[in-house]
């Protein structure tokens, strides 16, 4: 119940909408995440961490402690040590680049044998790029946190990256592409988009912004703008747009590491019936002379997904929820129902499962 709980929360629906910008609905293209990793020693540990005869482990905790002034004869002479665990550091920087002195949380993933970071530390770590050859951005370090209790072996560091160098974004020139976010793709969202920075950026000649295609708007900075740019620029990204000219298709969104699933309000589901394993609908209906103590409960392993007009009406939300309920089914479950539902034609909706 609990998990319902907590799916209902999660399910907003959506009535109406006020004006967003294009700002909120769209990215520079060549704007995108950007992802740091290091190879780092976690210390501290209290008899979790590494097995000292994994040599992969030995050598850099033995070249820990000969930069700390602490030199071993030989690797091997950390046979016994438990305390530290070798992890692999990540870091994902924000689409709009970063600066330096900027500060970031890390993930921090075990590598070898380790059973637990809990209560340990990241050691100075030396954050790089993607890449092979990448220098180094940042550097990284702090006390561990374990979000989840159930994965010991993988924490989190808040604010521990902290920049050494810029990370630029997208170099704006006279001629850039906007990307529509793919929740709002579409053809009538780039026509309404493009429409819109016309209307504030351009409104004589509407020509600065065109739609290329469902997710690309191409604008064209005008010549008398481009000495100054930067208040050309808050002009496109500042235009209002009205959600409800975007012609959005329903949507169910599910995240499935979290177990969170959104439905809009407009999503809808043709009739369809309903069973899952190991459980059942358990139904409670107090006698007439009986109490509460002494009800009559009757079971079935079956929910119908109904509307109470003609067979070609579709069910709303609050039915595909009720019927959740009633099978008190779990979380992975549901994704699984709702992925039937859309693969038979029965879901109304654009089914997004996000990983």
């Amino acid at each position: 119940m609990r998990t319902l709980a907590a799916l209902l929360l999660l399910c907003f629906c959506v009535q109406s909408l006020s004006a967003t910008t294009v700002r909120e609905l769209t990215r520079v293209k060549g704007e995108g995440e950007f992802i740091m990793r290091g190879l780092g020693l976690v210390i501290g540990l209290r008899g979790t961490g590494d097995d000292g005869k994994e040599l992969a482990v030995a050598r850099p905790l033995a070249e820990l402690l000969r930069n700390s002034g602490n030199t071993v004869a030989s690797p091997r002479e950390l046979t016994k040590a438990k305390a530290a665990a070798l992890v692999m550091v990540t870091c994902i920087i924000p689409p709009r680049g970063a600066k330096a002195d900027d500060r970031y949380d890390v993930r921090v993933s075990v590598l070898y044998s380790a059973s637990s970071l809990a209560g340990g530390q990241l050691f100075l770590t030396a954050m790089r790029g993607p890449w092979v050859d990448s220098p180094v951005f940042a550097l990284a370090e702090g006390l561990i946190e374990i979000p989840d209790p159930a994965t010991p072996t993988v924490g989190v560091v808040r604010g521990a990256a902290r920049l050494i160098e810029d990370i630029p974004g997208p170099v704006m020139t006279d001629e850039f592409d906007l990307i529509i976010e793919s929740p709002y793709a579409g053809w009538s969202a780039a026509t309404q988009i493009a429409v819109a920075i016309n209307g504030k950026a351009d409104p004589l000649n509407n020509s600065v912004a065109t739609a290329i295609d469902e997710r690309t708007i191409r604008v064209v900075v005008p010549a008398v703008e481009r000495s100054n740019r930067a208040a050309f620029l808050a002009d496109v990204f500042s235009a209002e747009v009205n959600p409800a000219m975007l012609d959005l298709p329903a949507q169910v969104i599910v995240n499935m590491r979290s177990g969170a699933i959104i439905i809009t309000g407009d999503v809808q589901i043709r009739p369809v019936a309903i069973t899952q394993r190991d459980l059942s609908i358990t139904t409670v209906t107090p006698p007439p002379a009986g109490t509460p103590l002494n009800p009559v409960v009757t079971r079935s392993a079956w929910t119908d997904l109904k509307t109470s007009a003609s067979e070609a009406d579709t069910a709303k939300l609050s039915d595909l929820i009720s019927g959740f309920k009633q099978l008190a089914i779990p979380v992975q479950e549901q994704v699984n129902i709702l992925q039937m539902l859309h693969k038979s034609g029965h879901l109304q909706a654009r089914l997004v499962i996000d990983q």
